[in-house]
């Protein structure tokens, strides 16, 4: 039919408290399979979900205004994001996940039409990501405001991903947009033990920032990032990024900015707590 399809969520938890989800299996969700807005201690454990790869916005599990989350041993398969973190989300802990195909495990999209986005103390860690868009991703609108903060990504193996580390500061997916003064400010990443594979039409790491509102405080610690075929190593991309690698990196990363913007104290993503 002609006109917008609000299709529904299979499972969703609105305004719920100490809730657990253990061992269902979801096929083919029209939309989200699982949403938790304004939500508090909620554990997500051995779950399994399946939609076809070319499904729009199925994501597996959606968190939004929601803290103390604890997703873990659970295997997604779907057409958006395996697992999404929307605003307002916070102390949320990802542990043995296997996604793909997917688009990834992403912070995101945040400050979409103006708006004020905060996201904070985000941990992904022993998990697995395969045959998908991307790896793990932050994703911001241009002329958003507010924070993401303290997020570290450990021990993920990349397995034909073709952007396996990515922070997109100028996400418009149906684009063109303008560019914009403001963003949501991005600091405090750390990426350690990534390794694996990518698909070589993309950069294997994509750290694309505000011009406004740089990011800051990136950092790399082992990872190996090596094409799924042929033997050319693609350069990372930066744009107005500050970071550092801890160690020697495959591909090496020399486009990080090194030390803080003069303009980080005007962005202080403590007010966003």
């Amino acid at each position: 039919m002609p006109g917008p399809c609000d299709s529904p969520v299979a499972l969703r938890f609105f305004m719920s408290s100490n809730v657990t989800v253990h061992g269902l299996k979801i096929r083919n969700s029209p939309q989200f399979h699982f949403r938790f807005d304004e939500c508090r201690n909620v554990t997500v454990d051995h779950i399994s979900i399946s939609s076809p790869a070319l499904s729009p916005n199925t994501d597996g599990i959606h968190v939004e205004n929601t803290r103390n989350v604890r997703i873990h041993n659970s295997v997604i398969s779907n057409g958006d994001d395996c697992v999404s973190i929307g605003s307002g989300s916070v102390n949320v802990d990802i542990q043995n996940v296997t996604c793909g195909p997917s688009h990834g495990i992403s912070i995101g999209s945040l400050g979409k039409a103006n708006s004020r986005a905060c996201v904070a103390n985000v941990t992904v860690r022993n998990s697995v990501i395969k045959h998908s868009d991307n790896g793990v991703r932050i994703k911001t609108w241009q002329g958003g405001s507010g924070s993401v903060s303290s997020v570290a990504f450990e021990d993920i193996r990349m397995d034909t991903v073709r952007n396996p580390i990515i922070i997109d500061q100028y996400y418009c997916p149906s684009g063109p947009c303008a560019n914009r003064t403001s963003n949501v400010f991005v600091s405090g990443v750390s990426y350690s033990g990534i390794r694996g594979t990518y698909d070589a039409r993309s950069p294997p790491m994509h750290f694309g920032c505000s011009d406004s509102v740089p990011c800051t405080n990136v950092t790399l610690t082992d990872v190996e990032l090596l094409p799924a075929e042929g033997d050319f190593v693609a350069d990372p991309y930066c744009w107005s990024a500050y970071g550092a690698s801890q160690t020697l990196t495959i591909p090496p990363v020399a486009c990080l900015l090194q030390g803080l913007p003069k303009s980080l104290t005007d962005y202080d993503a403590e007010k966003c707590l």
